[in-house]
């Protein structure tokens, strides 16, 4: 069954349609959702990342070669610095990362090289490059200082990292802050940092992540262990922190000084268990859930996040709760699995969504 795709262009987008934008980890999950919505905004996207992974969403939508693009370590200064010069960007989102936690476990050198010394890397490189207007480097919600007390985590509270990974985000945003520095001083361009919560959508293979490994197992019917499942996240549609910080940098251009911006779901956190019962509602299967509870300091075992900022400086709210964003990203992998929509269309009816949403605002 084919989707008849008829969205219009994001109109209240229109001042990016002729701004040349350059997305670091295009190949990636986000990445790739992000250049599917600045296609529907009408800008003129380029991408640098690492070579895309196989089954990957940007492997599955067959992306390679649809815009400029060059495969990339941001580690590698020169070779970075001489493609940066070759586009000449004017509006930059930075989601090129390690963003894995308990990957982070396994080679934290590496998580730290690419998360801050290869920020620092770019942000040198785009400071001192004429084209550039704007940065909006992606962190997480995982930078701030986590006591499991359940509060809601504003973009001012204190950051501390407690794992690899967390960590790692925390020197990203301390390498941030001191190229805005660098950057003022230059009267250069603005740099801003933007953290979402645990993101999720169709077309996400990573491991360890609960939606992913919940899909596998429904589509093979083998049984499925998740971990902790009274550990809560603010889980949230990718799109809905993509669209946040499209509005992020629009603001930033044209009115708000803010300098981060949270993005995340307005309603409580859901736990990981309400997050899998929801799911199996969404797709009967033959499989069954093995909760396990891991005793260990690895990963937090609450999160919330506080969006008011975002809400009042930029008019952004989420366009899914939480259940809808678990039901959606369900039913892409089921639609796709079934053969009844490719992943093109798929992910087209999401964009639709938000086109939708968009309109009405």
């Amino acid at each position: 069954m084919a989707y008849n795709y008829r969205m219009k262009k994001l109109e209240p987008f229109s001042v990016l349609k002729d701004k040349k934008i350059l997305v670091t980890g295009h190949t990636g999950f986000k990445g790739t959702w992000l250049t599917l919505l600045l296609e529907e905004y009408g800008s003129e996207v380029c991408g640098i990342s690492l070579e895309p992974e196989n089954g990957s969403l940007f492997d599955s939508l067959n992306r390679k070669g649809s815009i400029c693009e060059y495969f990339v370590d941001i580690r590698s200064r020169n070779e970075l610095e001489t493609v940066i010069k070759k586009i000449k960007p004017q509006i930059i989102f930075h989601l090129a990362a390690q963003p894995l936690v308990l990957k982070s476990y396994q080679n934290p050198v590496g998580t730290f090289e690419t998360n801050v010394l290869g920020s620092a890397n770019l942000l040198d490189i785009l400071v001192n490059l004429d084209s550039t207007e704007i940065i909006a480097a992606a962190t997480t919600d995982k930078v701030y200082e986590n006591k499991n007390s359940g509060v809601r985590f504003k973009e001012d509270d204190p950051m501390r990292g407690s794992d690899p990974y967390s960590a790692s985000k925390v020197g990203t945003e301390s390498t941030i802050s001191a190229w805005r520095k660098i950057s003022q001083l230059k009267d250069g361009p603005r740099i801003i940092s933007v953290r979402a919560g645990n993101v999720i959508g169709g077309g996400d293979t990573a491991t360890n992540r609960l939606l992913p490994d919940l899909v596998k197992g429904f589509i093979k019917e083998k049984d499925v262990e998740i971990r902790n499942p009274d550990s809560t996240r603010p889980w949230q549609h990718v799109l809905d922190p993509l669209h946040g910080y499209a509005l992020a940098v629009m603001g930033s251009l044209s009115s708000t000084t803010q300098e981060a911006f949270n993005f995340g779901p307005i309603e409580k956190s859901m736990t990981v268990r309400d997050v899998v019962q929801v799911a199996e509602e969404s797709w009967p299967a033959r499989s069954i859930i093995k909760f396990s509870n891991v005793e260990s300091n690895a990963e937090a075992l609450t999160l919330e996040l506080d969006s008011t900022l975002a809400q009042r400086e930029l008019n952004w709210k989420p366009k899914w709760t939480q259940k809808e964003a678990i039901v959606s990203t369900i039913n892409w992998w089921k639609n796709t699995s079934q053969d009844h929509l490719s992943p093109l269309e798929a992910c087209k009816i999401d964009l639709e969504k938000l086109s939708i949403h968009d309109t009405q605002l």
